[in-house]
């Protein structure tokens, strides 16, 4: 399978994938239904040990613009969003080696207590920080955050699912085996979670269809991941890679549309207009995504890195409709808002 789908990835037309791509998505989503999502992300921290070349936001222990917001910040931003129609937050911080776990567990009570809300949180990387910092098993780490009050997991921190891309770009951070490990565990624990794809960070094209395929290979034993978001390098005010160019749209429709065609058994796909632009992000309803991700009221990472887009719920809305698909709000586990919810 490889070999064939590097060679249609490789000399295809951009029309051809995005044909193949939007008949897939098509037999997946027959009612043309494109959905969105209100939240927030929230960035609980951002010092952070890992070190990861390409990203610009961390800053280390005991720098002078590290920063861990209190649980009465965290909740001020709950409020917020929830006055804005958001249903979930997005929660993701460094690896910040002075919190203790109890710390994460009792912000998870603290949230469903005084701001209830669906928490997507802690990534595959940060909770290996944790196995690895508090010597614990990775599967008592995810028993004891859904106890608390975790709902599901982001696929943040995936970048390119290869160990030699992630030995050059990323290597204190969960290796390629243990991430995807993590995300099985959590399936095998019942809970949900997104994955994702960064690219443009060295990687061949090959490399980024293993990292496809590996995905797919987990989803056919557990059906544990939602939904795919892929988007490429944002190098600006990177530590190591601002040098790096910037992939274009054309190379991200083509990359999506692989994405639809390897991850058959993935029932969702989001386009990201947050690095991309909106329109782009419309582009990309043709190129096999069902999905406009998030209003996102709240951005750090990307903005950090000099990308920043910010929208409406209407606009978010009109994109949809003038592209030519009906649109609807959506949980985190893509089951459709109520009108009466969603218009709230």
């Amino acid at each position: 399978m490889m070999n064939d789908i590097l060679d249609f990835y490789t000399n295809a037309s951009l029309l051809e994938l995005g044909a193949e791509a939007d008949r897939i998505r098509r037999e997946k989503h027959p009612h043309d239904t494109v959905t969105y999502i209100v939240d927030r992300n929230i960035n609980y921290t951002n010092v952070c040990v890992a070190d990861c070349g390409f990203c610009a936001f961390y800053r280390r222990p005991k720098h002078g613009e590290g920063w861990t917001l209190s649980y009465e910040q965290i909740g001020a931003k709950i409020d917020e969003a929830k006055a804005l129609g958001a249903i979930q937050i997005l929660m993701q911080g460094g690896h910040n080696p002075y919190i203790p776990f109890d710390w994460y567990l009792d912000l998870l009570k603290y949230i469903k207590t005084y701001h209830p809300i669906h928490i997507h949180g802690f990534s595959p990387s940060e909770v290996d920080f944790f196995a690895k910092t508090f010597r614990m098993d990775a599967r008592d780490v995810i028993r004891q955050l859904m106890k608390a009050g975790l709902d599901s997991i982001p696929g943040g921190g995936g970048e390119i699912l290869v160990q030699r891309v992630r030995d050059e770009v990323a290597k204190k951070k969960a290796g390629a085996d243990r991430w995807l490990e993590i995300m099985e565990l959590a399936h095998q624990e019942g809970m949900k979670t997104s994955v994702t794809m960064m690219y443009g960070i060295g990687e061949t094209l090959a490399e980024r269809i293993e990292h496809l395929e590996r995905v797919r290979d987990v989803q056919s034993r557990t059906n544990g991941f939602t939904a795919f978001i892929c988007w490429p390098l944002q190098p600006e005010n990177t530590p190591q890679m601002s040098h790096m160019p910037k992939t274009d749209a054309i190379e991200y429709l083509r990359t999506v549309a692989v994405a639809r065609i390897v991850l058959d058994n993935v029932p969702n796909l989001q386009a990201s207009w947050v690095t991309m632009g909106m329109k782009v992000g419309q582009m990309a309803l043709r190129f096999g995504c069902n999905d406009f991700g998030s209003l996102m009221i709240e951005e750090n990472v990307v903005s950090a890195a000099n990308t920043t887009h910010r929208t409406t719920t209407a606009e978010i809305e009109r994109l949809i409709t003038d592209a030519g698909f009906n649109v609807a709000r959506r949980r985190q586990d893509y089951t459709i808002l109520p009108l009466e919810t969603a218009a709230a």
